[in-house]
């Protein structure tokens, strides 16, 4: 656990610029330890692009923001051949996707077509141009925004892309006391323009050995059968809920399995334990499944969101 007191470091320096948002800040550090994407949903106005780039900054990663338009081209993401008349060849110039920490800013404004464009790369960590593949950065994450769908201008995001999402966090209001100290940082930030400076800085290489410590957190076989019956849950939920039995639609893939081990063990590492336990689990496991599921009819006509199945599952299986 060498890297872990850098980490945590990061986190209070996270916490020193960004008022309240604890569940954002806690996701943001999951998604680095484990290597895994991110999607963020919140109305607009509540810290997400700042969290994320004062973390790029923090990790000393290289940053891009993407903002997603109804007319953005794959290309514009990808990168493409460009013709150079001095030599007559074509040379690669690379997109924004070859950058450490992407932010894809409200991701579902743009046609569906630009966004399975990011698949390959939030998959594979590599673009395909023109028959070449080219590799992306190890430390490469997708950290994307996004729009309630109720807003207009916005598409829904296809079911492969958002499986390849560890985590889909709903932001809320800050509280009336956080909003009252924004207020007042936002005062003495005007009057004292130099930013708050992170003294030791994390390196690429600090995060990557940091996720080789949260992938060795010790994991009992009673959580690993604990995490099988959560997602297992989504796929049978009578067999755990009464009443249940055409609940869901369709439950959550072997991916959430093995993104609630993931996020658990980082969330773990996170807590300065060595360890993964069930409360672990239960806390990330409504981000992991909550865009993994999809409510049937009769769970709609009788008020059940992806929101309650998932608090109601958690709540039926036995912790060990």
């Amino acid at each position: 656990m060498k890297s872990q007191g850098e980490i945590l470091q990061l986190y209070q320096h996270l916490q020193s610029v960004i008022v309240g948002q604890k569940r954002l800040l806690d996701r943001l550090l999951i998604s680095v330890l484990t290597g895994r994407h991110l999607l963020l949903e919140s109305p607009p106005g509540l810290a997400k692009t700042t969290a994320v780039k004062t973390l790029a900054e923090g990790v000393h990663a290289s940053f891009q923001r993407i903002q997603f338009t109804p007319d953005l081209l794959p290309s514009d993401l990808t990168g493409s051949d460009v013709f150079d008349p001095k030599n007559g060849e074509f040379h690669f110039v690379n997109g924004p996707l070859f950058h450490e920490i992407i932010l894809a800013d409200e991701i579902n404004r743009a046609p569906p077509k630009v966004q399975s464009a990011l698949l390959e790369a939030m998959e594979e960590h590599q673009i395909t141009v023109g028959g070449v593949t080219r590799a992306l950065p190890e430390l490469f994450i997708v950290m994307a925004t996004q729009n309630p769908l109720e807003q207009a201008g916005t598409y829904p995001l296809p079911e492969a892309q958002l499986d390849r999402f560890m985590m889909h966090v709903l932001i809320d209001y800050p509280s009336k006391e956080e909003e009252l100290e924004i207020m007042r940082r936002d005062r003495r930030q005007s009057t004292n323009a130099a930013p708050v400076a992170l003294n030791t800085p994390l390196h690429p290489d600090t995060v990557i050995a940091a996720r080789k410590e949260v992938a060795a957190i010790h994991v009992e076989a009673a959580v690993d059968e604990f995490v099988v019956s959560i997602t297992d849950s989504t796929r049978h939920p009578g067999h755990y809920v009464d009443g249940w039995d055409e609940m869901i639609e369709v439950g959550a893939s072997p991916r959430a399995t093995l993104a609630m081990v993931r996020a658990g063990s980082a969330h773990a590492y996170l807590q300065g334990r060595e360890f993964l336990m069930p409360e672990d689990i239960v806390e990330v496991a409504p981000d992991i499944l909550r865009h993994r599921i999809i409510p049937s009819f009769t769970a709609q006509a009788q008020g059940l969101d992806a929101e309650a199945l998932v608090q109601g599952l958690l709540a039926a299986i036995p912790r060990p």
